[in-house]
């Protein structure tokens, strides 16, 4: 069939949209290099700590000819809880304070992250968070006791806060509208991609040389965002206009026409630079505050969602299906299931909308936690529930998938979404503050809770906050797809 002019013109617009976003495409993954950083920080703990805990029958040093053949010696080692000869052994204390001193150098760093981001760039904060990734793997490769471990967490902490902020506010900047919510899920896809990578070299290696092998990807991300470019909302904020001009060149292709979005994007940030007023101003505008509340609303609903209490208790869920899988396969499995389903959120955001994956979030994950506590509750009673024991790994597959879904990669997006130019550096640094602390809590109380009232009534706490967000996400949180920030500030500010 013949080719006709309109036909021909179709094609030549649809391949040059396709060229014009392959650099975005490009930027976006370069700046995710960072969440695959934090995903391996944030899952190093799980393959980590049993190699450095010691036996539960207070074993600590065998004799070294337990493990030399014909050996004479008197030398004694130390014995891990897997059984394993170990440099050195943390006790409860000590394993704690490795498990939760990451939050703490989060919540510090991510407010002055985020000003800092605002003052000099989001490319050069980016590129800075490096040093603090590196460090933290030098601390780990080469530490001699509990000291040397709890510090590189804190560095590590530091460094995954900064990037929580500056990683998400990046890639919200250079994206256009159209693609704005594909890229932004970008964050949380590759931080399950380093939780992923973690999981699988992690379980059949030592912890040393899962250290140095994830010491290569801080060197691989100033190595590939080297080249990227800052972002034009940033430059022309500083009045850089033919900078500014030269990025947006950059990200939408040679062939472009950027002038339109270029003016809109001054329009932004003159209307912004005149109403700078500080954190005062954003709390008494009506749509940063508004913007405000649905982040960290948002952000709450992330942490209390249940997903560390189904986590925790995943091994318990696959013995309860009968299977003999060993934890490290099992984490796998829920890695694999994890990263496949952000994949698939990053195709759907643009197409289903961000409300509708954050309501499904609610109502299946609340459904999953009640039929979940209601097994378990059963179970302590002693009802034997060995023909239904596919119930709760069932639960558990479905929770992971929704949950990865909406309330995974939505949070991050939205966070760099709702908040004009001026506020969001340190609107994203408060946001990620209060998901660190969140992480903090809910991790220190949940096994206390768990002793204290059961897994089951744990499981149904969590769910209560499901059926509270399904109010919170239908009459709060605006449908951002397909709106420029102007459009989501008119509707924040109760105009639309």
């Amino acid at each position: 069939m013949m080719e006709t002019p309109t036909m021909h013109m179709l094609s030549v617009q649809e391949k040059g949209g396709e060229t014009r976003r392959t650099n975005q495409y490009i930027a976006a993954i370069a700046a995710a290099i960072g969440a695959v950083v934090a995903g391996t920080i944030l899952a190093w703990t799980s393959p980590a700590l049993p190699q450095l805990e010691p036996p539960k029958n207070n074993s600590l040093i065998k004799p070294l000819d337990v493990f030399l053949d014909n050996s004479t010696s008197n030398e004694t080692v130390l014995i891990n809880s897997l059984g394993d000869p170990a440099d050195f052994l943390l006790n409860t204390k000590e394993s704690s304070l490795v498990s939760s001193t990451l939050a703490i150098g989060a919540a510090i760093s991510a407010l002055p992250v985020g000003v800092f981001a605002q003052k000099f760039g989001r490319r050069p904060t980016i590129l800075i968070l490096a040093g603090p990734f590196m460090v933290n793997w030098l601390l780990t490769i080469f530490a001699n006791g509990p000291g040397m471990l709890i510090a590189a967490r804190f560095f590590a902490g530091l460094a995954t806060g900064g990037i929580c902020v500056a990683a998400p506010m990046y890639i919200g900047e250079i994206a256009e509208t159209s693609i704005r919510g594909s890229l932004g899920a970008f964050f949380q896809l590759f931080l399950t991609v380093g939780i992923l990578f973690t999981f699988v070299i992690g379980g059949w290696t030592h912890w040393r040389t899962l250290s140095i092998i994830s010491a290569a990807l801080p060197v691989l991300l100033v190595a590939v965002f080297w080249w990227m470019p800052e972002t034009p909302q940033f430059l022309l904020d500083k009045n850089r206009r033919r900078d500014a001009e030269r990025s947006l060149r950059w990200l939408r292709g040679p062939d472009a026409d950027i002038s339109t979005e270029l003016d809109d994007m001054q329009k932004d940030v003159d209307k912004a630079s005149r109403q700078r007023g500080g954190m005062v101003h954003m709390l008494t505008n009506r749509a940063s505050l508004m913007a405000l509340i649905c982040s960290l609303g948002l952000m709450f609903f992330q942490q209390f969602s249940g997903i560390n209490a189904v986590i925790f208790y995943t091994n318990n869920i696959f013995q309860s299906a009968g299977s003999d899988i060993p934890p490290a396969i099992a984490t796998i499995i829920i890695g694999v299931v994890q990263t496949i389903a952000t994949y698939i959120s990053s195709l759907l955001i643009e197409r289903a909308g961000r409300r509708i994956l954050l309501l499904q979030s609610c109502i299946i994950m609340g459904l999953c936690l009640i039929i979940l506590g209601t097994y378990f509750k059963l179970q302590d009673g002693g009802i034997d529930l060995s023909a239904v024991g596919w119930i709760p790994l069932v639960c558990l597959m479905l929770f992971i998938v929704s949950f990865s879904l909406g309330f995974g990669p939505i949070p991050w997006m939205m966070m760099a979404e709702l908040f004009s130019v001026e506020f969001r550096g340190t609107a994203s640094g408060i946001a990620v503050i209060m998901n660190w602390l969140l992480v903090f809590i809910v991790t220190l109380c949940f096994p206390l809770m768990k002793d204290g009232i059961g897994i089951y009534s744990c499981f149904w706490f969590f769910s209560g906050f499901m059926i509270v967000c399904i109010f919170f996400v239908f009459f709060l949180i605006p449908e951002t797809k397909g709106k420029t920030i102007s459009q989501i500030q008119t509707i924040l500010g109760g105009k639309a």
